[in-house]
């Protein structure tokens, strides 16, 4: 494989991600350092302390990272950087740590929307991994993380155009946030998937928000009808409400964690799949960091295979935030002769697409 080494940095939230990437596919070292522990005490991102964590770890981030690679920054071809969407304090200091690399070392700049990092993770290949086939147009992607649940049609390279988008809470948001009422912890989404593992009987039933016919998804429904199952089911085993340490039985909290994840799944699922055939797409993508949900891929794969349509989903590694999906994206808005001035700034709220109407 040849074509441009790209160094790329990624701060847009809590990760602190920089990686090595030659021809927008193959990774030659992707360091990621993670702040969940930091953030797990008080249950969520708190940007001020994820600003500074990334201030304290960025140096040594990037040591490893040209370590790994055996290069310096002197041997890449560009240096590509998130501009958003993101926290912005996190933003800030990934765009200045790659804007003052961009100016020592005279490398050119590129700047690069978060969520089309997420969609290009599907065209990354790691070390030692062997060729395969790119995603082929057109293709429906489902991105779904923390902060974005959407699904956009994509016909070529950077051409995007917006399906659907969560008209209240992301999908990553609502497993956090159900998380936290079960007392299973904070990331919910991976706490949740654990204990959906030990539901035996499997019929919490949950709400989904179909909204019609349309691509948008809604989840704030189903937060405030997890809320009220848990408040049931804690009256039902005697628990008193103001004593959160009062833990559920174990099986009870893996029937809802159950029905809750088999909620947000279907939707996800099912609302991608009819993308997909209504618009005769040739592969679908997923991406986020709700893509390293086992049962979303499982339930996707199988709904895909069944139709003959392609999936592409990244190892669960890739589909979290990190540097080397904003090199693939970063490959392309350099191929494309795309660069960014030393004034790029941080765009908390940058869309990756628009709505248009579908035909």
């Amino acid at each position: 494989m040849s074509g441009p080494l790209i160094l790329s940095v990624e701060s847009s939230c809590d990760e602190t991600g920089i990686a090595l990437v030659e021809g927008g596919r193959r990774i030659h070292a992707n360091i990621v350092a993670s702040q969940t522990a930091l953030h797990a005490a008080s249950g969520g991102i708190v940007p001020e302390v994820a600003a500074r964590a990334h201030l304290r770890w960025i140096v040594p981030v990037l040591d490893e990272t040209l370590a790994v690679g055996g290069v310096t920054v002197r041997d890449v071809d560009a240096i590509a950087v998130t501009y958003g969407p993101g926290l912005a304090g996190s933003l800030l200091v990934g765009i200045n740590f790659a804007k003052t690399l961009a100016f020592v070392h005279d490398k050119p700049l590129v700047g690069v929307n978060h969520l089309e990092g997420h969609l290009y993770a599907a065209w990354l290949l790691d070390p030692g991994e062997a060729e395969r086939a790119e995603p082929v147009f057109p293709l429906v992607a489902l991105i779904v993380s923390g902060g974005h649940t959407f699904l956009v049609e994509m016909t070529d390279h950077l051409t995007y155009r917006l399906l659907g988008q969560t008209v209240d809470d992301a999908a990553g948001e609502a497993f956090d946030k159900v998380g936290r009422l079960m007392g299973l912890g904070y990331p919910g989404g991976p706490a949740i998937q654990r204990a959906s593992k030990g539901a035996t009987r499997r019929d919490a039933v949950f709400p989904r928000a179909w909204l019609g016919d349309s691509f948008d998804f809604s989840f704030s429904g189903l937060k405030s009808a997890a809320r009220r199952r848990v408040d049931e089911a804690r009256a039902a085993a005697g628990l008193a409400a103001d004593d959160p340490d009062a833990r559920l039985p174990e099986s009870t909290t893996s029937e809802l964690a159950w029905g809750f994840q088999e909620s947000v799944v279907d939707v996800l699922a099912s609302k991608t799949i009819r993308a997909a055939e209504d618009l005769d797409a040739r592969s679908i993508v997923l991406g986020g960091g709700v893509a390293a949900n086992s049962a979303l891929r499982d339930r996707l794969a199988g709904e895909a295979k069944a139709r003959r349509i392609p999936l592409i989903v990244p190892r669960p590694g890739l589909c979290t935030d990190n540097g080397a999906m904003i090199g693939a994206a970063g490959a392309r808005r350099f191929a494309a002769g795309e660069r960014a001035g030393l004034d790029l700034d941080a765009r908390p709220s940058l869309p990756l697409a628009r709505r248009e109407a579908v035909a």
